[in-house]
């Protein structure tokens, strides 16, 4: 086999491995985020009555991907924000966290 035939072999080698790696990155990221979100709602005192309300319209949230809120979803949302002002985390993520209540 040539060297440029093994250089080229290499570097695809490489990007290919460096592809997997962002993927995972990115992935790993976002479960790390959801993770976070997860443990806020669900550590401390809560109105659970009203998270657990919003469970249907987070799910219907999450599935369409942000696009559809609903009236309970957002109260619980704006619950979560007032009662943790340090809870930095994107509304997908919070009603990702309803869900799993």
């Amino acid at each position: 086999m040539h060297s440029l035939s093994r250089l080229v072999l290499a570097v695809i080698a490489t990007l290919s491995i460096s592809t997997q790696v962002l993927a995972f990155d990115v992935t790993t990221q976002s479960l790390v985020k959801t993770g976070y979100a997860t443990s806020q709602v669900t550590t401390g005192p809560f109105d659970s009555k009203l998270i657990i309300a919003a469970q249907d319209d987070a799910a219907v949230f999450v599935a369409s991907d942000g696009q559809l809120r609903g009236a309970r979803l957002e109260s619980a949302l704006a619950y979560l924000r007032q009662s943790r002002p340090k809870l930095h985390a994107s509304d997908l993520e919070l009603a990702q966290a309803i869900l799993v209540q």
